[in-house]
C-alpha cells in the first residue's frame, strides 16, 4: 500500500499481519541505527539467499520499519525502537550474521491503520504527524497502537520518503 500513497494525503486502510525480523534498541536512533541496520539486513539477506539456494521461497527485502513506543516522551538518547524487516510467513529461525544485537522473529499485527507519506528529513516529520492525528480524529477514529515508520528511502537520499503509520479503531 505504501507505494500508492500520495505525499501528505492521509488514508485509512486495512493491513494484514506480517512476520518480521526484529531488533530492539535503546538510544539515539542516529547512533544505534549504525549497529542495528547491519545486523538486521545481514540476517534477512542471509535468510533470503539460504532459501533461494535451497530452492525454496524467494522474497524481496523491502520496507525497513521501526516502531517508536516512547519517541518524543523521553530524551532522544533514551528512545526505544523496534526495528524490523518483513520476512516470509512461517519463518521460524534466522541466521545470525553477527552475534549482537540479537535479531528475533515477531508477528506484527495491523488491521485498520491510518498512514501518510512524509517527504523530507525525519527531523521535520512533526507537522506531518500532527496532520495525521487530526485526520484520524476528523475521520471518527482514535489511536489504537504505537507510532510506526516505514522507510522507503535510505537516510542519505536526496529526498527522504517515510510512511508514518498508526493502528486505529472507530471511536466509541
Amino acid at each position: 500500500m505504501a507505494d500508492k500513497l500520495k505525499p501528505f494525503m492521509p488514508v485509512i486502510v486495512e493491513m494484514p499481519a506480517q512476520t518480521m525480523a526484529v531488533v530492539v534498541s535503546k538510544g539515539d536512533p542516529n547512533v544505534v541505527g549504525a549497529v542495528v541496520g547491519p545486523a538486521l539486513f545481514g540476517a534477512v539477506y542471509t535468510l533470503k539467499f539460504t532459501l533461494k539456494k535451497a530452492g525454496r521461497e524467494d522474497f524481496k527485502v523491502t520496507g525497513f520499519r521501526a516502531r517508536w513506543p516512547d519517541a518524543h516522551l523521553l530524551p532522544k538518547d533514551q528512545w526505544t525502537a523496534h526495528w524490523a524487516l518483513p520476512i516470509p510467513e512461517g519463518t521460524t529461525e534466522l541466521p545470525a550474521k553477527v552475534p549482537e544485537p540479537k535479531v528475533h522473529i515477531e508477528v506484527w499485527e495491523y488491521g485498520t491503520v491510518a498512514e501518510v507519506l512524509h517527504l523530507g528529513p525525519y527531523s521535520e516529520e512533526g507537522p506531518t504527524v500532527e496532520a495525521l492525528h487530526k485526520f484520524i480524529e476528523e475521520s471518527g477514529y482514535e489511536l489504537a497502537g504505537i507510532h510506526e515508520e516505514e522507510y522507503l528511502t535510505r537516510p542519505d537520499a536526496k529526498v527522504q520518503k517515510t510512511v508514518v503509520r498508526y493502528p486505529v479503531r472507530k471511536k466509541g
